[in-house]
């Protein structure tokens, strides 16, 4: 909307209407025609648009070395920009205006290039650059009773065009901001859904992701409440531990894809308070963006199986939830204890399987499975520890106990036993 200037101690009148000087403003009603001194000025000031304008570009040109390293189509954007400054502040000395009117009149030609051309800062230089080449020539633009006044115009003008120069950045910041959220996303939501690498590569490339290795899903439910600054803290948080992140919020779940762990233990632990109540589990490693959509898929099924395990630790590994995720239909899981555990221990031989087997059958008993095997109780327990040197797992401990027998029931039923009739045929020979 429209402004009017307050009279100055020398007697200015009141800002005309209209650059034509005596038109009306309809929402102000009639307005006097500009003084003497000041019409002269406005005159000036139009005749010397176009000077004003090469002063200013040989200006941007002498003083600011980035200026003079853009490509050319970047300072022909920089410059439309600083000779319609300088176009519009001729009108806008004659009738100011809003500093809505400044942003769409000054930057409504190209904000885009602006943006992306320079930063904020080399934004507000220019603007310094072009106010001080009108300061240095109000002495031939003005008689000296109005000087005064245009220096303050030209003050006053250059503090609007700064805060339009903001508005702009503001605007693209938000944009750039929203487009980064939907593409981050698209690429959590590739990962889940284990989408072609070639694909998933042309995405997470787009959001700055560079890791090749050390990727990791981690997956929990989200704060009923979370603040503002949530995601933000997130990214602070994992930027400790990790060298990438990608912060993916569906519904009442959060996910976290992180690339480039290191100090995994601690990362996982200080992570998981960032969650909301309930377990949080986390995929085994990827070594590459390729693998990662199987560590996001383990990591949900252990969180849908991890209620079988009240005790479970928080957070808890994927590959700790072996047992509850094969009883909840995960067949991955069934694969990874036979392909881990039980084609181990048999390849080891030594009777591993069946000191195994007979101890978790007989309680936990050595003596019992001593008896059982007719061995001696140090030779079930040099098996036992073998069985831990080969799959990594305990049959000491209760619950790594459950999780080799539950290995062991899977590798039964992965083997693939000789047809009857193929038996009677050898029985009958």
């Amino acid at each position: 909307m429209a402004a009017s200037r307050s009279t100055s101690t020398k007697g200015a009148n009141t800002r005309s209407g209209s650059s034509a000087g005596g038109s009306a403003d309809p929402a102000q009603g009639p307005l006097a025609p500009p003084s003497a001194g000041k019409a002269q000025t406005l005159a000036r000031l139009r005749s010397n648009i176009g000077t004003l304008s090469t002063t200013t570009l040989r200006q941007l040109e002498t003083s600011l070395p980035w200026y003079r390293q853009l490509r050319a189509d970047e300072r022909s954007a920089l410059g439309l920009i600083a000779q319609k400054g300088i176009s519009s502040f001729v009108s806008w000395y004659e009738r100011p205006a809003s500093p809505a009117w400044v942003l769409s009149d000054v930057f409504g030609a190209a904000p885009t290039e602006l943006t992306r051309s320079i930063s904020l800062q080399k934004a507000l230089q220019l603007i310094r650059i072009v106010v001080q080449v009108v300061e240095d020539q109000v002495p031939e633009l003005a008689p000296e009773a109005d000087q005064t006044d245009l220096r303050e115009a030209v003050l006053r003008y250059s503090r609007e065009v700064a805060f339009a120069a903001a508005d702009v950045y503001a605007r693209a910041a938000e944009t750039r901001g929203s487009w980064d959220t939907r593409l981050e996303a698209l690429v959590v939501d590739a990962i889940l859904r284990g989408e072609s690498s070639d694909a998933l590569r042309s995405r997470i490339a787009a959001v700055g992701w560079k890791s090749q290795s050390k990727i990791t899903v981690i997956v929990g439910s989200s704060p009923s409440e979370p603040s503002p600054t949530f995601v933000s803290e997130l990214r602070r948080a994992t930027a400790r531990f990790a060298d990438d992140t990608l912060v993916g919020i569906q519904g009442d779940r959060l996910i976290l894809v992180l690339g480039g762990m290191n100090g995994r233990t601690s990362a996982y632990q200080r992570l998981s308070e960032l969650f909301g109540p309930g377990p949080v589990v986390h995929g085994p490693l990827a070594g590459s963006l390729a693998d990662a959509s199987a560590s996001a898929q383990a990591a949900f099924a252990g969180l849908t199986a991890a209620r079988a395990w009240p005790m479970a630790p928080r957070p808890v590994a994927a590959d700790d939830l072996w047992p509850e995720r094969v009883m909840s239909g995960d067949e991955a899981a069934g694969r990874a204890l036979v392909d881990n555990i039980y084609r181990p221990l048999v390849a080891a031989s030594n009777g591993l399987v069946e000191t195994l087997s007979s101890y978790l059958n007989l309680g936990h008993s050595l003596e019992a499975t001593a008896r059982e095997l007719f061995v001696h109780a140090n030779t079930v327990r040099y098996r036992l520890r073998r069985v831990t040197d080969v799959t990594g797992w305990d049959p000491l401990l209760p619950r790594e106990a459950f999780v080799l027998q539950t290995a062991l029931v899977m590798g039964r039923l992965a083997s693939v036993p000789a047809k009857p009739t193929e038996r009677n045929n050898v029985r009958g020979h």
